[in-house]
């Protein structure tokens, strides 16, 4: 199976699949390895107590075959009789097989030292001590154990034959351990364990498997604390689980103990969940697969919705607010998408009226021209509104003139423009009465200037007012086709916009009336310079006229016309310091006196240097008495190195000096004038501009 891993980009899938993982194959690895453990750990309890109770079974078992022994010896000595040969070989004859399942030998020494046969091979004779001696005249049962050469344990048994009489002698055979095992005809151990048996010093008589070093030592280990236990011990690679118990012969027959330890393979304890250690994985890795499954699909399932929705807000970021998710999920995911698209339009929405609104505030707030806000304000309000009609009416600061400027727009009509209403100031005033909105509909009483707008279908007008320091100065007048009443959220768009609109109405009028004040101090200055001599009255107003039709002529811009109309004004400012008797002087000027004129330019340029807004004006005022070919004061420059503005007042001041009447001469005549300027271009006057104000005339 495929799977598509592109959704694991996104860091939210990640988290969810991990998750999905954690949730299914942790708990599944959790429950596993607790089910495990708790299986093993039941599974070798039961072992144990199992192991325990065959161990004791068995050692039971094998004390109860050495009491039948016993019983046996007790019936073959109580038939036996010395007393004649014969009765003893009887007797032997008649318990030979029966007895031959049990010892490997039986004879009887009697207390001469004869040793008479009853069957088997006779083997060494173990040397008794006293106390042993002693036990047996007490009528008991010895056992003994003997090591042989080839490490095989012998088990004996020995008996008076009448404790009553001990000459008559001792039974002495040697048991077949196989069935004090319990392993003489079949095997008898429970299953899967392996039988040992111990004599007291810890020699093996019996066992069915191999013993090593690690067997006795956890075994000594055990035995020096307690008579019966459990341990563990490895043989190759085999481990196994030993429960040990000592079987008490010593009352009995004079024995210490003998020690029966059972063993069983943990491989076979631990075999019913070996099936579950190898299903175990398959189990892990289908639920893998059916998690890692389920959770792409439900991932899938989620991660669409969430990659629609995060499209969605990448195209509203790229101001895209016209794109609309689409999710049919039948769950919040559509609820949410619906939501989302409600958030989309309203944000655009938003948007597009922050947009339009930021516009028209930086066309009104840059603006200066009164016209132009108007126009500005009427085109976006229009466009944006979606108003059939946009008028705004302005009202001056005396009241005497009013204007107002629309837009309307109809069904199939296109769009017109009309301004230049005249309207009384108080019925504007009356209208409004103070409110910040008026909204009325065509049934209600309205002035006569909407008069026309009904009459192309109006239904619905909206009035914003416009104040100028508390003072109504104007006001917006919104109309629409449709009767509705605009939202409140319009309603308080249009406030803003018109507050808007009445700062920027504002900053033009605080701006024209800076201007009409700064123009009215230059020509006061000019007027004041002028009026120091009855001959110059009116000179630099002359001069500046004459010099703005040539600038004009020239095709200086609207910045250079400006700087030209403050140079004319002030060109003659440093006459300020020149005394009125040089000024008025009817005859010739001496030398000093010429050169006291001469320092009237660069005077002016002195007194305007504080004044950085007129920094352009001072070389038109420091100039202005240059000569194009190099002649002129203060500085002598020539050519391009006079500015245009001291080239243009050096033509038209010496123009309205020659034709003006002076203290020391009459006015010349206009031709003679004009002779005398054309025959100094080129060398008082620059050529360009003696034809510009040639053309003026």
């Amino acid at each position: 199976m495929k799977i598509d891993k592109t959704f694991l980009n996104s860091k939210v899938a990640r988290r969810v699949f991990a998750l999905f993982i954690a949730c299914a194959i942790v708990p599944i690895l959790v429950l596993a390895i607790i089910s495990f453990s708790q299986v093993s750990r039941q599974l070798y309890e039961q072992a144990k107590s199992r192991l325990y109770q065959s161990n004791e079974a068995l050692g039971m078992s094998i004390y109860e075959r050495l009491l039948f022994l016993e019983n046996e010896l007790k019936f073959i000595s109580s038939n036996m009789s010395l007393n004649s040969q014969a009765t003893t070989y009887k007797t032997a004859e008649k318990y030979d097989e029966y007895i031959k399942e049990r010892f490997r030998m039986l004879w009887l020494i009697t207390d001469s030292g004869e040793y008479v046969p009853l069957f088997g091979v006779f083997a060494d004779l173990i040397e008794t001590t006293d106390e042993e001696k002693e036990h047996l005249r007490s009528g008991k049962t010895l056992l003994a154990t003997k090591l042989g050469e080839d490490n095989h344990a012998y088990i004996y048994m020995m008996r008076e034959v009448n404790p009553q009489k001990p000459r008559q002698g001792i039974l002495y055979g040697e048991v077949n351990s196989m069935y004090i095992w319990g392993l003489s005809e079949e095997d008898t151990l429970p299953s899967m364990t392996e039988l040992c048996v111990l004599d007291k010093s810890n020699n093996v008589l019996f066992s069915t498997v191999p013993l090593n070093i690690y067997f006795f030592k956890a075994l000594r280990t055990m035995t020096d604390d307690s008579s019966s236990g459990q341990f563990d011990w490895k043989e190759g690679e085999t481990e196994y689980l030993a429960s040990y118990r000592d079987i008490f012969t010593k009352p009995q027959f004079l024995y210490p103990r003998w020690t029966v330890v059972l063993s069983m393979p943990k491989d076979y304890i631990f075999s019913p969940i070996a099936y579950f250690k190898k299903i175990f994985p398959l189990v892990i890795l289908l639920s893998f697969w059916v998690v890692l499954l389920l959770s792409v699909l439900q991932i899938r399932r989620i991660m669409g919705p969430v990659e629609k929705l995060k499209d969605g807000t990448q195209q509203i970021a790229r101001r895209d607010f016209e794109s609309r998710v689409v999710i049919k999920s039948g769950d919040e995911f559509e609820d949410l998408a619906a939501s989302f698209n409600d958030m989309a339009r309203n944000l655009g929405r938003q948007f597009n009226a922050l947009s339009t609104i930021a516009e028209i505030d930086r066309a009104v707030l840059s603006s200066l021209d009164k016209e132009k806000i108007v126009d500005t304000i009427i085109t976006r309000m229009h466009n944006f509104f979606k108003y059939e009609f946009v008028g705004v009416i302005l009202l001056d600061s005396q009241g005497k003139k009013q204007s107002q400027f629309s837009i309307e727009s109809g069904k199939g009509n296109g769009i017109k423009k009309r301004q230049d209403i005249e309207i009384a100031v108080q019925d504007v005033e009356d209208f409004i009465d103070g409110r910040e909105i008026v909204i009325k509909k065509v049934n209600e009483a309205l002035p006569h200037y909407l008069a026309e707008s009904v009459k192309n279908g109006i239904r619905l007008f909206i009035i914003l007012r416009l104040l100028i320091k508390q003072r109504l100065a104007g006001i917006i007048t919104l109309g629409s086709l449709d009767s509705s009443v605009p939202s409140q959220e319009d309603i308080e768009q249009l406030k803003q916009l018109a507050n808007q609109v009445a700062v920027a109405l504002s900053n033009a009028q605080l701006i024209e009336e800076l201007a009409l004040l700064n123009w009215g101090t230059l020509t006061a200055l000019a007027r004041a310079v002028d009026a120091k001599s009855p001959w110059t009255a009116g000179h630099s107003e002359r001069v500046t006229e004459k010099a703005l039709k040539v600038g004009q002529v020239l095709g200086l811009s609207k910045e250079d016309l400006e700087n030209l109309h403050r140079g004319g004004l002030l060109h003659d400012i440093g006459k300020i310091g020149i005394p009125a008797k040089i000024l008025d002087k009817a005859g010739k000027l001496t030398d000093e006196e010429y050169d006291i004129i001469k320092s009237h330019s660069r005077t002016g340029a002195r007194i305007l240097e504080p004044i950085a807004a007129y920094s352009h004006v001072i070389p038109t005022v420091l100039q202005h008495h240059e000569h194009f070919d190099g002649k002129g004061y203060p500085d002598g420059l020539s050519g391009e190195e006079i500015s245009l503005g001291s080239r243009i007042l050096a033509v038209v001041d010496v123009f309205d000096a020659l034709i003006s009447d002076r203290p020391y001469r009459k006015g010349i005549e206009m031709e003679t004038v004009l002779n005398i300027i054309k025959e100094q271009s080129g060398k008082q006057f620059d050529p360009k501009v003696v034809q510009a104000f040639l053309e003026t005339l």
